[in-house]
């Protein structure tokens, strides 16, 4: 570990301490500018790992496991938590694998990145198979279980994305596609839930969420697949729709609505004259392109 990046230490901030705030937050806020560069730097990886990603998962019925331990398998995990709600991505087709388990989330568990046995274990139960994409994050690119995950998932045909920021390392070894965010030293000295962490959560911020406009889970830049039920989000769903279709007035807009059961995809198609059940149809025949399936009603592309 001594040779990784994430681990070195800055000499020029060994008098941190003494600093005044303001130039406390300016080292922090130049190590945040780091993490963005480091993104930048990885877009063409991203771009290839997207790529495969959506080719797997648009022509399968595969699932998307995000895995990793500690502050990066959080990081992992928090992202995949939202997929569901914002664009309504199936829970039996998500995956979030933690070392440690669910305990492992508030608090920290001692060793349990080092066991690969229960890394191994844990990706033969999930029946991990060729259909499936498998996410790895580890900020030093070493951690026993997040590489045995990985290793063991791409042993059983599932694409391999690994995620580090440490160059020349297991998990990018292992990974179809690597792809590294050199984010370089911490400002407090291997603490990578800061520039490192930040890296990462950009990094899978654009995975996803880039995953999630290919696989036709929007319109646009509209959340029309969105899952999430609340009273802000039902006033949300009516102005998505109305967006998608400006002509509607609000009674015109919630009736859609109600009859797509929060649905804003189907509301429009119900709208445009569909029932509920022909506007599914419609969907599945252009794998839920709400794009094509309104093309097919008539209506012009925007």
């Amino acid at each position: 570990m001594s040779s990784a990046s994430t681990e070195s230490i800055d000499p020029r901030l060994l008098d941190l301490d003494l600093q005044p705030n303001a130039q406390i937050f300016n080292e922090l806020l130049l190590s945040q500018q780091q993490a963005v560069d480091a993104v930048t730097r990885a877009k063409a990886s991203i771009d290839v790992a997207v790529n495969q990603a959506t080719q797997r998962l648009s022509s399968t019925q595969g699932r998307l496991i995000l895995i990793g331990a500690g502050a990066s398998g959080r990081l992992a995990v928090q992202d995949g938590a939202e997929l569901w709600p914002t664009f309504g991505w199936p829970e039996e087709r998500l995956m979030l694998c933690m070392a440690g388990g669910p305990a492992a989330l508030l608090a920290s568990v001692e060793g349990v990145e080092d066991d690969v046995f229960s890394a191994t274990a844990a990706a033969e139960y999930a029946n991990v198979n060729a259909q499936d994409v498998v996410i790895a994050v580890a900020a030093s690119g070493r951690s026993a279980w997040t590489c045995a995950w990985l290793e063991t998932a791409r042993g059983l045909g599932a694409l391999s994305i690994g995620i580090a920021n440490n160059a020349n390392t297991r998990l990018l070894n292992s990974a179809e596609c690597p792809v590294l965010l050199d984010s370089g030293a911490e400002v407090l000295a291997g603490s990578t839930r800061m520039a490192a962490g930040t890296a990462q959560k950009i990094a899978l911020n654009i995975i996803s969420t880039t995953l999630m406009i290919r696989l036709n889970r929007t319109y646009g830049n509209l959340m029309v697949d969105m899952a999430a039920v609340n009273q802000k989000l039902d006033s949300r769903r009516i102005r998505l729709l109305q967006r998608v279709l400006p002509e509607l007035d609000d009674i015109q807009a919630q009736s859609a609505i109600t009859a797509a059961d929060g649905w804003v995809k189907l509301a429009v198609l119900i709208a445009m004259g569909d029932s509920a059940q022909s506007g599914e149809q419609r969907l599945v025949r252009h794998a839920g392109s709400l794009r094509r399936a309104m093309a097919e009603c008539g209506h012009p592309s925007n």
